[in-house]
């Protein structure tokens, strides 16, 4: 029995909100890329931080965007496809860089998991309450920190205690302000789309 005919609903479990435009290779390959420049666009949008060697963006706002909305699969594939990218010398890292000998490319390796982490959630449902999605990006966040501070720590000799300092400390307000960002539009975008389904 195949119900590739029937209408989604969208609260039902187990759909992001990418799931609800009409299935294709063609919308999965524009989804990945639209993802992929998504982040290269937001991470242009940078603020170099006095005493760290890694800026504020809007890279990790848009990487946790993706993740959510396209799901675990093709989040991946799409910050795949922005770190390869940017590796190759597209210049679409915060403050257009490429490369991946900078001192924080630990975040963008970071940003390729925690995608993956916070699409595999959506797909349960984290996106489609406030406090669900505050709890999402808060572990999305925590996930590119988990990656992000260490490789600062090793790729500029900093010790774990200064790579916080540097890495992690100055970025708590900005993170809670995406959050916050986060919790007001999917949960509406989800109430909307209800509402029309």
């Amino acid at each position: 029995m195949s119900t590739a005919a029937a209408p989604v609903r969208p609260l039902r479990s187990g759909t992001v909100l990418a799931d609800l435009i009409p299935s294709s290779r063609v919308r999965d390959l524009a989804l990945v890329v639209g993802g992929a420049a998504l982040t290269g666009l937001a991470a242009q949008l940078s603020v170099p931080v006095p005493g760290s060697p890694v800026p504020v963006s809007g890279q990790t706002f848009a990487a946790l965007l993706v993740g959510t909305s396209l799901g675990a699969r093709r989040g991946f594939l799409s910050l795949a496809l922005y770190a390869v990218a940017g590796m190759a010398g597209v210049p679409w890292f915060a403050q257009a860089s490429s490369g991946w000998s900078m001192p924080s490319f630990g975040y963008i390796l970071g940003m390729l998991l925690a995608a993956t982490v916070v699409g595999a959630l959506a797909r349960r449902g984290a996106d489609r309450s406030v406090l669900r999605t505050a709890g999402t990006m808060v572990l999305g966040s925590a996930v590119i920190y988990a990656v992000g501070v260490p490789y600062l720590a090793l790729a500029t000799g900093m010790s774990l205690g200064q790579a916080v300092a540097a890495g992690l400390t100055p970025f708590l307000i900005g993170d809670a302000l995406k959050a916050a960002l986060a919790m007001g539009a999917l949960p509406t975008a989800w109430k909307l789309l209800d509402r029309k389904g």
